[in-house]
């Protein structure tokens, strides 16, 4: 389910800490009582300080509020404005900011202001990338803005517009190694990442708004790519491991991409494409109606005039660069500056367990139950790596956080949640292997439900897994009582296909009809035979089903 470059391929023993830049866990966050995914941080004093932070990123072609809340390592977005107002529009011809957009430009960061006045317990944080910082009057708007608004903007040099973009996708791939490829409206960074840190860096010219006014049309524009990629190629060295794209072009590619192909799962974060695939949409967009094509993605007008420029440079960096594989991320610049300010011992966390651990505080109905819950089912996936345990941690911490839907939608709500969240650090295939767990903690079958078109993007094998998951999940938690409730344990041959239940004598009483009804479905979906027996304190039979 997870590429050896996302998680560690060991099992998933909890007898020694694992080592950190496997796990993404530090090792002395490791303990018998928390196990590899460590105590919970989020209500730590450094992580609340980092509760509800703003930035404003004022780009080329936008400027954009958002606003994080909630787990401070896999963050909500409380709040997110984007005004494209194209500052860098006609830079190259006149040196100075679009008239136009320097007055959509202020006028937008006023409104950011207001909003913040009202919503945040800090002042916003603002930085400027490309348009600002190379144009003649670029101080002079930032005055403006400052004399306006009391806002001071922060002018960032190209590299450090790469590093932040690369500290972006660390929030969301902790461990991650690749290549990170940030486009914005003027500009285009690259950055090095390898083992959780950022290392070489570079900034170029080929933003889709500067490839705009090259001469000597599409064949002048291919000629100047070509000759800056070589460029950077030898600045940046080999660079064969993933690719992660960041910026609003590439998450337009990534949707005409989704509408070649009929992805049925149009979230946009962590969306793989091949080389191939960046081929076949440059012609795929080429032979066809851009109108057309803008429409049925829902891309804006604004956004979809520099698409022809960006596939040009993508085609050609893929061409370069050779990645394996290519990622597409959600999170850059602004997610960026959140992870600088985050401690270490919170940027090391797996972002999906802190978010879960998150939800579950917030919204389950006895939180701190998904500890024991996942103690619980953890025996029918002994061995097996941490890519797969993560997933059946967190599905243990979220088994409970829908209880508040309608009962006739709540796995179809579980599954939702699961699949479209702005969750980090999650596989596309995994989002439906948790959405999968989740709706059979609430449902014995998965048919019926109008996301059946999404299973496939899950092996039949893996639709098993989840499902055995999801109804482990749904008979553990027949037996909730409370945080320090002791349920029981399950104790499983998978060669022999048995399955032993041991229950304490406290718990005996919570055998009944339906508990042992949601038992039988997952001893069905296990193809075992089953044995129940009830043990007092001092471990003594006291009964047998």
């Amino acid at each position: 389910m997870t590429s050896s470059s996302d998680f560690p391929t060991e099992t998933a023993t909890e007898s020694a800490p694992p080592v950190a830049e496997q796990t993404g866990v530090r090792a002395e966050a490791w303990s018998e009582e928390w196990g590899f995914f460590g105590r919970p941080l989020f209500n730590d004093p450094d992580a609340r300080a980092l509760e509800r932070v703003g930035v404003v990123d004022v780009g080329s072609n936008s400027v954009r509020l958002v606003i994080f809340d909630g787990a401070a390592r896999s963050p909500a977005y409380f709040y997110n404005e984007k005004i494209m107002c194209g500052l860098g529009a006609g830079l190259s011809e006149t040196g100075r900011l679009n008239p136009e957009g320097r007055a959509r430009a202020l006028a937008a960061l006023k409104r950011f202001q207001l909003l913040a006045q009202g919503l945040l317990p800090d002042p916003l944080t603002v930085v400027a990338t490309a348009a600002v910082r190379d144009a003649e009057d670029g101080a002079e708007f930032c005055a403006d803005v400052e004399a306006a608004t009391g806002l001071r903007i922060r002018v960032i040099s190209g590299q450090e517009e790469a590093r932040l973009s690369a500290q972006g996708v660390l929030l969301g791939w902790p461990g991650a190694h690749g290549l990170i490829c940030d486009i914005g409206g003027s500009s285009m960074e690259l950055a090095e990442i390898q083992g959780g840190e950022v290392g070489k860096r570079v900034t170029s010219n080929l933003g889709p708004l500067k490839l705009k006014d090259i001469q000597g049309g599409r064949a002048g524009r291919k000629k100047h790519i070509d000759e800056v990629m070589i460029g950077l190629r030898e600045q940046m060295g080999d660079q064969r491991d993933r690719l992660f794209l960041v910026g609003g072009s590439w998450r337009a590619i990534a949707r005409v991409d989704m509408l070649r192909r009929n992805y049925p799962l149009t979230v946009q974060h962590e969306y793989r494409m091949t080389a191939k695939d960046v081929r076949e949409t440059a012609k795929f967009l080429e032979d066809g109606d851009l109108d057309k094509i803008r429409a049925e993605c829902g891309i804006s007008s604004a956004r979809m005039s520099l698409v022809p420029y960006a596939i040009d440079v993508l085609s050609r960096l893929v061409k370069t660069f050779r990645p394996k594989d290519i990622a597409v991320s959600s999170y850059g610049i602004r997610e960026g500056l959140l992870y600088e300010q985050m401690p270490e011992k919170l940027r090391e966390r797996d972002p999906l367990i802190e978010a879960a651990r998150f939800a579950e505080a917030k919204d389950a109905r006895v939180p701190g139950f998904g500890k024991i819950l996942y103690a619980f089912v953890k025996p029918l996936f002994a061995g097996s790596p941490y890519a797969k345990m993560r997933l059946v941690k967190a599905a243990a911490l979220l088994h409970d956080v829908s209880w508040r839907a309608h009962p006739d939608y709540r796995a179809e709500v579980c599954f939702d949640n699961a699949t479209r969240a702005n969750l980090g650090g999650l596989k596309h295939s995994e989002r439906i292997f948790l959405g999968l767990a989740l709706l059979h903690r609430y449902r014995n079958k998965r048919q019926g439900t109008h996301f059946e078109h999404l299973y496939d993007l899950l092996t039949p094998e893996k639709q098993k897994e989840a499902e055995i998951l999801g109804k482990a999940i749904r008979f553990g938690a027949m037996l909730m009582v409370g945080e320090g409730h002791e349920i029981g344990r399950l104790r499983w041959q998978p060669r022999k296909k048995f399955l032993h239940v041991e229950l304490p004598a406290e718990s005996a009483d919570l055998f009944g009809e339906v508990a042992q009804s949601r038992l039988m479905s997952l001893v069905n979906a296990l193809e075992a035979d089953v044995k129940v027996t009830v043990e007092g304190k001092r471990g003594d039979l006291l009964a047998e089903f």
